[in-house]
């Protein structure tokens, strides 16, 4: 399992507890087990920022195609590379054969576009990426993409050939 996964089943882990404790109607508890959470986060958080500050952006360049890592950076605000960087990193590191048109941030919807030399050139997409795998990477290193909107272009017109007939000999009536 990827570190992705496992990030985010510790993530769906923590909100399954919490709706837990919210369904259970004891407010205190939910309440408490909340700010368990936040102070655990601004932690964790904290420690993160004193390694990165400590390290600096050269020593932490090796780390940055590390799924997990450039998630609990992004997570934290850390990450030093800007949303465009880590969308292409992410892009690369799903394998996919798209290229970004555009991500709006006021929506979260990234547009990409897979190009004819970038499919198996049938037209029938079996080059595209799985969304699964981009989904993934971009959770990891770009989460402010919560949409993909993947366009492939119309497959080229069939390569029309036009030859000369065989030679045949003239019928005689």
């Amino acid at each position: 399992m990827s570190a992705a996964a496992d990030a985010r089943q510790a993530g769906a882990r923590v909100e399954e507890v919490l709706d837990g404790l919210a369904a259970s109607g004891d407010r205190a508890a939910c309440a408490a087990a909340e700010e368990l959470v936040r102070v655990l986060m601004e932690f964790y958080g904290a420690g993160l920022a004193r390694i990165t500050e400590r390290l600096g952006a050269g020593a932490l360049a090796p780390l940055l195609d590390d799924d997990l890592v450039a998630s609990l950076l992004t997570l934290h605000g850390l990450h030093p590379e800007d949303v465009d960087t880590r969308i292409e990193r992410a892009l690369r590191s799903a394998g996919t054969p798209a290229r970004p048109l555009g991500f709006d941030a006021a929506t979260g919807v990234l547009r990409l576009r897979t190009t004819p030399a970038e499919t198996s050139g049938c037209g029938c997409g079996s080059g595209d990426p799985t969304r699964a795998a981009l989904e993934d990477a971009l959770a990891c290193f770009a989460p402010e993409v919560t949409g993909v909107d993947i366009e492939t272009p119309a497959p080229p017109p069939p390569l029309l050939q036009i030859g000369t007939r065989p030679h045949t000999p003239a019928r005689v009536p």
